[in-house]
Order: C-alpha cells, then structure tokens, then sequence
C-alpha cells in the first residue's frame, strides 16, 4: 500500500490515534490538529475524490460524522463544529478524508474572500442553469454520471 490514507485507514500506520473504526472507515485524530479533537474520517478503500465514491462509502463517512460530531460536542463543548473536505489538487494526503473540527469563536478559522474579483455573484441565474442542464442523465441514487 503506498497511499498513507490507505495505510492508515487499514491499521497500517502504527502512529495512528484512532478515534473510531468500523468495516468501511477509520476516524484518527490529526496530527497537524486546528484546535483539540481535530478528526479525519478515512474510508478504507482508496478513493481520491467524493464524486469517486460509492454511495454505500459516503452514507457511511456521513454517519460516522454524524455520530462523532456529537461525540466531540460532548466531550470539548465547542461553539460548533466546521466539516470540510478538500478535493482535486487541494487534497494534501492523496486520499479522501473528510474534516471534523470543533470550533470556538475567535479561534481564527476563517473563510476567505476571493484574492482576484470573478463576478460570480452577477452570474447566478446562468449557473444555476448550467447546473441544472448538466444534471440531465444523472442519477445520484444508481450512482450514474451524465456522459
């Protein structure tokens, strides 16, 4: 197995502090974390990206998150929690995983604006067109993509 996440997902990485695990992911604490309880939720089969993912994988991270989002209400009492999930060339680890991360306010996680201006916000009728025609074909329930 060359991919970390793999290797970690499976147990492979002894270093690996995990939270949670069943047949299809394990959930490991970060080792870079943002603030205390920082989780990452690592399907065991390799897979990059979400829209790579069966649909049986993402019902099961989404009820992992579930279940451990609570988990970390209870035990750090944040003020909320942020989930993310970078994908494409903003994925670090090469391996999907999804971020749990409790929050506090003023703790400095933010979210930012734009560095160049694209004007999207003028274009939202049009996109939401594109959209909308792209997803002719598309079944989310058969995991079917539009050709």
């Amino acid at each position: 197995m060359d991919c970390l996440g793999c290797r970690i997902a499976n147990g492979l990485e002894p270093d690996a502090n995990v939270v949670y695990e069943n047949e299809t992911l394990a959930c490991v604490l970060d080792i870079a974390p943002f603030n205390e309880g920082h989780l990452l939720l690592l399907p065991k089969r390799h897979v990059l990206d979400l829209e790579d993912m069966d649909a049986g994988t993402a019902h099961a991270i989404m009820d992992a998150a579930r279940l451990l989002s609570a988990l970390l209400k209870r035990t750090f009492r944040p003020d909320g929690i942020t989930m993310c999930q970078n994908g494409g060339r903003f994925n670090d680890l090469g391996h999907y995983h999804l971020h749990l991360i409790p929050r506090y306010e003023g703790d400095g996680f933010s979210w930012s604006e734009p560095l160049r201006p694209h004007g999207a916000e003028r274009r939202l009728a049009a996109t939401k067109a594109k959209l909308a025609a792209a997803l002719d074909g598309h079944s989310p329930e058969t995991d079917e993509r539009p050709r």
